[in-house]
């Protein structure tokens, strides 16, 4: 038999559109005499529909798209996942179709609830099995962390073309519970689906490989594991469906970052050897998750194109770069703001740039808005010294402007600060905070460097010397960001331990790094989570970016200790 992965990019609320896209890969499947489909979970609505999943109508919309889906659908079986509400409770569930109905649903029992996942607060907890009849057998269905539950083990045995081929069923966390593939198992299945709306992070790949081989070693049996891709909002899923053999070898592996149908042909219960995508460096799949998250947010929420500060650094470079890799140059404009702190070489970079990657480029002048300003305030200022005040409303100058800019056409700012700069705080509220979508907000500052060094390799956009001269906010003379913050290698690194693996002061210290430099980045951390809260969603890369995933009170008296 064969069975197709459809590796679809859905879009939460198209209900519509989602629906189209799963008719779609099920008729180009059809076509090759596939006999059953696999989609995401949450396929018909997308993935994570949030605080939709509180609404009556909601749910009633999505059963009448899965009706419409069904009655689409022939000549091929598809299981489709989609939220159900029933009794007057509420279910992630799967549907089975075939032959124009659904012949059977099945509701997720174990509801995830950590880092971005909160099903708890939506969903309810089925309790019962899913047995369903394909061609004279029974097929089983599991979602995510399910069948450890106390119904017993879900009988999953489809015939395909008069053979019995027993397939058990499982969706994203069912199959990191060893529960859950055993059942399947005991209940005669010989391969196992695994059905997921998994977001990107950094080596998540290895993660899924590691656990899911671990399900094959108990089990015995192979495993077929389907992924969403896709942006959405702050998280990005990646796809990278695989297919693992009774030996835990990769036989399949679809694209990152693309939608795909993946073809999987099955004898005797085990899948014949086919195409694999090559294994890449971290930069590329970093970079492709950038320039997927930026263009399905801006495609999907309908600007017509974006806007940016080109400030002759290597932040606003690399944005730069992704937005044009993402959008294309007719969508991007950029705009160098300078101020008479801007150095001449960050003028000239700007432009070579600009020019490089083809996009409408504007230098708008901001000392006279400076003096303005300075004019209107002179007798509140009287007497009292330059500081930071004065740094930061030139950077609210620019943000002002390109907020203007946006409102007269309607692109949407994005916003150009890395994730070293928001967790220390060294960026203006208003200012080049300002924007409606931060692209590099999980991207360490070591990390720039990397992707900067990366895109040139493709062909060199960045000017070198943007790369190798010292980053500056240019708001005062001889400004260099060292003399605010630890070296960046230091800063990241304590970063990294503190936020993506909650290690403490004392740990971070036992580590290797001097003591000051962690309390530093401890304080800056808890002293700017006021900030954070205002600054723009932009992409998830890490295990733990600034946004879902990190819920920190910003009214906090509490003090970590050493001792």
């Amino acid at each position: 038999m064969k069975i197709a992965i459809a590796q679809i990019n859905c879009t939460v609320g198209d209900l519509a559109g989602n629906v189209a896209r799963i008719v779609d890969f099920a008729e180009r499947a059809r076509a090759q005499s596939v006999d059953l489909l696999i989609t995401p979970e949450l396929a018909v609505c997308g993935y994570p529909p949030e605080d939709l999943l509180l609404r009556d109508d909601f749910y009633r919309n999505c059963d009448a798209a899965l009706q419409r889906l069904a009655a689409g659908i022939a000549g091929i079986a598809v299981v489709v996942g989609h939220p159900r509400q029933v009794d007057g409770k509420r279910y992630n569930a799967a549907s089975v179709i075939q032959n124009g109905r659904i012949i059977a649903t099945y509701h997720k029992h174990t509801l995830p609830n950590y880092t971005v996942f909160d099903e708890e607060r939506y969903f309810d907890s089925g309790d019962e099995p899913c047995v369903f009849p394909v061609s004279g057998v029974n097929f089983g269905v599991n979602i995510c962390e399910d069948t450890w539950g106390r119904q017993g083990p879900l009988l999953a045995n489809p015939g395909v073309n008069g053979r019995e081929l027993n397939l058990g069923i499982n969706i994203c966390a069912d199959s990191w519970e060893a529960v859950a593939p055993r059942a399947a198992r005991a209940a005669g299945a010989e391969v196992l689906l695994v059905l997921n709306a998994s977001p990107y992070h950094l080596r998540k790949q290895h993660s899924r490989y590691d656990v899911m081989r671990e399900r094959v070693a108990e089990t015995g049996i192979p495993l077929i594991y389907v992924n969403m891709v896709g942006g959405q909002d702050e998280l990005v899923f990646d796809g990278a469906s695989f297919v693992l053999n009774r030996e835990g070898e990769v036989t399949h592996q679809l694209p990152l970052f693309k939608e795909a149908l993946g073809i999987v042909s099955i004898e005797h219960g085990e899948p014949l050897p086919g195409e694999i995508a090559p294994e890449r460096a971290i930069e590329a799949d970093v970079y492709d998750a950038l320039c997927l998250g930026v263009r399905d947010y801006v495609g999907k929420n309908g600007f017509p194109g974006v806007l940016l500060g080109l400030s002759g650094g290597i932040d606003s470079a690399l944005t730069l770069a992704v937005a044009v890799d993402a959008l294309g140059a007719d969508k991007v404009r950029a705009v160098m703001m300078p101020s008479q702190y801007t150095a001449s070489i960050s003028r000239e970079d700007a432009r070579v740039q600009a020019e490089a990657l083809k996009v409408r480029y504007t230098e708008i002048a901001i000392k006279p808005v400076f003096d303005a300003f300075l004019a209107a305030l002179a007798e509140e200022f009287r007497g009292l010294p330059q500081d930071t005040t004065e740094e930061n409303l030139q950077s609210r100058i620019r943000g002002t402007l390109l907020m203007a800019l946006s409102n007269k056409g309607g692109a949407i700012v994005l916003t150009t600060g890395n994730k070293s700069e928001m967790g220390t705080g060294y960026a203006t509220l208003y200012g080049d905070m300002a924007g409606g979508f931060g692209v590099l907000k999980d991207i360490s500052k070591m990390m720039v460097y990397r992707l900067a060094n990366y895109r040139n390799t493709i062909a060199a956009v960045i000017p070198q010397r943007v790369i190798t001269r010292a980053p500056s906010a240019e708001l005062r003379p001889n400004q260099v960001d060292q003399d605010s913050l630890p070296p960046y290698d230091v800063l990241d690194a304590i970063m990294e331990a503190y936020v993506e693996h909650n290690l403490g002061p004392r740990a971070i210290e036992e580590a290797g790094f001097a003591r000051k430099d962690v309390e530093r980045v401890i304080h800056l951390l808890r002293i700017s989570e006021y900030k954070r809260r205002q600054a723009p969603i932009g992409v998830r890369i890490t295990p733990r970016g600034f946004g879902k995933d990190w819920r920190y009170p910003i009214t906090n008296k509490y003090r970590h200790q050493f001792e």
